[in-house]
């Protein structure tokens, strides 16, 4: 039971991290680009948003994946 309990420590670190590199690269100008990318949809209409982040969704995904794949190896 412990090794699940550090393995959750370990990801919520790692999710910290991430999340301030993400905010540290959008603040200091870096074109990111996620949630702008093509295929991601955005309706504007009066007093109505409707934002579908497929694509983003799709690239987070595979790079994740990607991620856990090779910690895993």
């Amino acid at each position: 039971m412990p090794e699940i309990g550090r393995t959750l420590i370990a990801l919520g670190v790692l999710l910290v991290v991430v999340g301030g590199l993400v905010l540290l690269l959008g603040r200091t100008g870096v074109p990111f680009g996620l949630g702008r990318l093509p295929g991601d949809i955005l309706v504007k209409r009066d007093g109505f948003t409707l934002y579908l982040p497929i694509t983003t969704s799709i690239v987070v995904s595979v790079v994740l994946s990607a991620i856990v794949w090779l910690l895993r190896r």
